[in-house]
């Protein structure tokens, strides 16, 4: 669930839009920043379509009435690919992301076909991790080999819960039944894999929430990742608000997840995530240490940095709006120079959520700044005690983890 709300992750409107047509050239022109190197880049590749919108889900996803043109689909992203290599010429991808939707839904075929065009087309890492978002309604032990063999080498599934009531409350297409089947299938093809569950769902009481993750974990899932419900604008959820756990109630979820993950083996490493060692996702922790990511698909993100700027862009999100912009090679609607004065909040709202937080020399080499420009608000949140520092490290101190949101929104007004 991760890839598109943290590629979006700014906290603020876009920007001033650009010329999709700029070239290449424009990015390279002097500016005010001094990268002495740029940052690891990945990959993010979006697949818009899944079976059943969920009343909860503010994604880009769209219900495939009648099927989806997965053909017209794929040609698009090489055209998407292969128009932003002047964007990334020289730079090694170290892991891929295909989130959606339910990328899942792709046949085998389709991805052993996306994939190769992925290698054609880019510098792949001999090690990379390449994920792939899958449901468990949508899981067939034959087509997940094939994944396995075109390169897929980790799974992140969606399980939310497996509980039946609030499976039905939540939309999901699937039962306990088959999100057992699809981690079965998982361990017989994957050595690595992730599942999503999600707590304080409506009407959830935290003996439910317990099984569920006593659940999960018994699975020997070797990443976790355990969200909040939030009911996000725009969605069903936010229109017709179901009864969910008060913050007490979600409190003592969060107690309950911390005390079962450690006595299982799992370091909680993010604000969301879960992980035997070794097992930590490289994607998503690319994104929280301000790395580089070229998103191509509907309503994909970028991040790319340059010597002397910091840029993102954003595709168009309606799938038939971006396949008709593709044909015409207008496929980013927005894009803009992220400026001197927003660098500092977007490291930090994303810096911030890792628990140990960063190498102080990481803010400099992926911001181009001197650490003294947020000097005043590193002294402000040590003295809040919110945040802890020495000569080599920046983190959010307990305090810090538990009111996250006060602590990066110092840097906002830095």
């Amino acid at each position: 669930m991760i890839p598109i709300k943290l590629i979006d992750s700014s906290g603020r409107p876009a920007g001033s839009t650009v010329d999709p047509l700029q070239s290449a050239a424009a990015y390279l022109q002097p500016g005010t920043l001094q990268l002495a190197a740029l940052p690891p880049l990945s990959l993010y590749i979006h697949f818009p379509w899944c079976v059943k919108k969920c009343p909860y889900c503010d994604f880009n996803s769209h219900e495939a009435q009648g099927g989806f043109p997965e053909d017209a689909y794929l040609a698009a992203l090489r055209a998407d690919l292969e128009s932003a290599l002047p964007l990334i010429w020289g730079r090694k991808i170290y892991t891929v992301f295909i989130g959606g939707g339910t990328p899942s839904l792709m046949s085998a075929a389709g991805l052993d076909r996306l994939l190769s065009d992925v290698r054609t087309l880019l510098p792949l890492d001999g090690a990379a991790e390449i994920t792939m978002e899958a449901n468990p309604g949508t899981f067939e032990a034959e087509k997940f080999r094939s994944y396995r063999a075109s390169g897929i080498n980790r799974l992140s599934i969606g399980i939310q819960s497996f509980n039946p009531q609030h499976l039905q409350a939540l939309g999901r297409i699937h039962d306990g039944a088959e999100a057992h089947r699809a981690v079965e299938i998982a361990h017989a093809n994957f050595d690595n894999f992730n599942l999503d569950l999600m707590y304080a769902l409506p009407q959830q009481t935290l003996a439910e929430a317990q099984r569920d993750i006593e659940t999960a974990i018994s699975c020997a899932p070797p990443h976790l990742s355990l969200y909040h419900l939030t009911l996000e604008p725009n969605t069903l959820f936010a229109k017709y608000p179901p009864v969910v756990p008060d913050d007490d109630a979600s409190a003592d979820m969060q107690d309950m997840i911390r005390d079962l993950t450690v006595a299982a083996g799992y370091a909680q490493y993010e604000v969301s995530a879960y992980a035997q060692p070794q097992r930590q996702a490289r994607h998503n922790r690319n994104y929280w240490e301000f790395g580089d990511y070229l998103g191509i698909g509907a309503g994909a993100h970028s991040k790319l940095s340059f010597p002397h700027r910091i840029v993102r862009q954003m595709r168009y999100k309606q799938p038939s709006a971006y396949l008709e912009h593709i044909s015409r090679g207008t496929q980013i609607q927005e894009q803009h120079e992220v400026g001197r004065e927003d660098l500092a909040f977007e490291f930090m709202l994303n810096a911030l959520r890792l628990n140990q937080g960063f190498q102080v020399n990481l803010f400099a080499e992926r911001t181009g700044l001197a650490l003294n420009t947020i000097e005043k608000t590193l002294a402000l949140a040590e003295a809040k005690g919110l945040l802890y520092r020495d000569h080599q490290i920046i983190r959010p101190t307990d305090l810090g983890q538990s009111f996250l949101n006060d602590l990066q929104q110092l840097f906002l007004s830095n």
